[in-house]
């Protein structure tokens, strides 16, 4: 008997028997041939178009290949022996993103917002008098956060485009006689406007006002991209958060608390169990933990940390910043568009605000920007959304990803009826990159 008609006669009678057994649920649909038929649609967001997603929101940001294999770790036990270096090594290696040798760093499962709860529930005690500048949502957030926590905020409001006021902070620490005041926070970039603040300004504004009110910085979206001095500037707790700069996915906060701040724990009584310090210093020095870490993360941010010492440290990369963010810019401008934010001294490096003309509903360009050419940008947040949209260009980002977001960006605006011409805007960024770049590290031999 040929091969074949045995494999049909052991197989099909096995074959029918399976068939029988499922159920009318389980057995696929029959195709129709009617040609009227409708045709059934694929649920919303179930296809997933060839190349790649193009990311350009001011965080969560790209991560780089070599940081997501770091973090692609089997389960480990953090009781192990091993985990103690580890873990100290992880907590000295975030000093080099604060710039800071005599701040204390802390690692929290969390996000930039538990960070912001740790910085003040530490420091302060119900009814404390605190100032913060009020120029955006995140700003106001973190403001919102005080007030149910029981402070006592005074609230300077700048225009949204706008950063934070050194001489309206040095004349209300004057009127301060009686040293009432115990914190000055400021948001460092606001990533609602693309406005960053002068933190060494507000430093020398407070020293000029003698005051002694610690200083509490958000850095969610400033520190690992933008300059910053925590030592120089005498801040007293700054936070970010992994999703920004970082480049690694949301999941952890960071904290650096200054010996003032502290040494001001000793006498804080907001209440706090999770963003406790003291179960942070019982612990960390040993290089164990309070509760279960971030493993993953941990290994993710060596890697990150590793990569901004391999280009040249913190100084490097906040250059890299700048220049992506200039050419940005110059496609702004050679859009015949406007910056939300006017004042250069405030210009954001992690991330551009676009105004739209009067009539072009923003959110139409993110929504073409997305729904035709795979590109995610940032919308406009509470009272400027539908007015403006943002382009994140924070973290892992190069001139050639970030010309890709231009090019997309040029197509969803005139997709969405802004009389633009193509590569206006693109052709400008890439002048300034191709005029301001230079040979990547390590590659020089190339060209000799």
């Amino acid at each position: 008997m040929a091969l074949r008609e045995v494999s049909q006669k052991r197989v099909l009678p096995l074959l029918a028997q399976f068939t029988r057994g499922l159920s009318a649920s389980a057995m696929p649909e029959q195709v129709s041939l009617d040609a009227n038929a409708p045709i059934s649609q694929p649920a919303p967001f179930s296809y997933v178009p060839p190349g790649r997603n193009h990311l350009f929101v001011p965080g969560p940001v790209n991560i780089h290949e070599r940081v997501l294999r770091a973090m692609h770790v089997p389960g480990q036990n953090h009781r192990d022996p091993w985990f103690a270096e580890f873990y100290k090594e992880c907590l000295e290696d975030t000093k080099h993103m604060y710039g800071t040798k005599a701040a204390t760093p802390f690692i929290f499962p969390g996000t930039g917002t538990g960070g912001w709860e740790a910085a003040l529930c530490n420091t302060l005690s119900p009814g404390d008098k605190v100032i913060c500048f009020r120029y955006g949502l995140f700003s106001h957030l973190w403001i919102d956060m005080m007030q149910r926590l029981g402070l006592d905020v005074t609230v300077v409001d700048r225009p949204w485009g706008e950063g934070a006021d050194e001489g309206a902070l040095e004349e209300l620490l004057r009127k301060d006689t009686g040293k009432k005041i115990k914190a000055v926070c400021v948001v460092h970039n606001e990533t609602t406007t693309g406005v960053t603040s002068d933190i060494a300004g507000c430093r020398k504004a407070m020293d000029a006002a003698g005051h002694p009110a610690l200083l509490l910085v958000d850095g969610v979206s400033s520190i690992g991209a933008l300059e910053f001095k925590m030592d120089d500037w005498r801040v007293d707790v700054a936070v970010t958060g992994s999703q920004k700069a970082m480049s690694l996915p949301t999941g952890l906060a960071f904290v650096a608390a200054s010996p003032k701040a502290l040494e001001a724990m000793k006498s804080a009584k907001l209440k706090r169990v999770y963003y406790d310090f003291a179960d942070m210093l019982r612990t960390n020095p040993s290089g164990n933990v309070p509760y279960t870490p971030c493993l993953s993360l941990l290994y993710g941010l060596r890697e990150s940390i590793k990569m901004w010492k391999e280009e040249g440290g913190m100084e490097a990369v906040a250059a890299r910043h700048h220049r992506l963010a200039e050419g940005v810019r110059q496609a702004v401008d050679g859009w015949g568009l406007k910056l939300l934010c006017k004042n250069p001294r405030w210009r954001s490096d992690s991330l551009t605000v676009v105004e739209v003309p009067e009539g072009v509903d923003s959110n139409k360009i993110v929504k073409n920007a997305y729904a035709k050419y795979d590109l995610s940008l940032g919308i406009g947040l509470a009272s400027i959304n539908g007015k403006v949209f943002r382009i994140g260009h924070l973290g892992n980002m190069n001139e050639l990803m970030l010309a890709g977001a231009l090019v997309g960006a040029e197509m969803a605006m005139i997709d969405s009826g802004i009389s633009i011409k193509p590569g206006s805007g693109v052709a400008r960024a890439t002048e300034y990159w191709h005029k301001t770049g230079s040979v990547i590290k390590t590659r020089e031999s190339l060209l000799k």
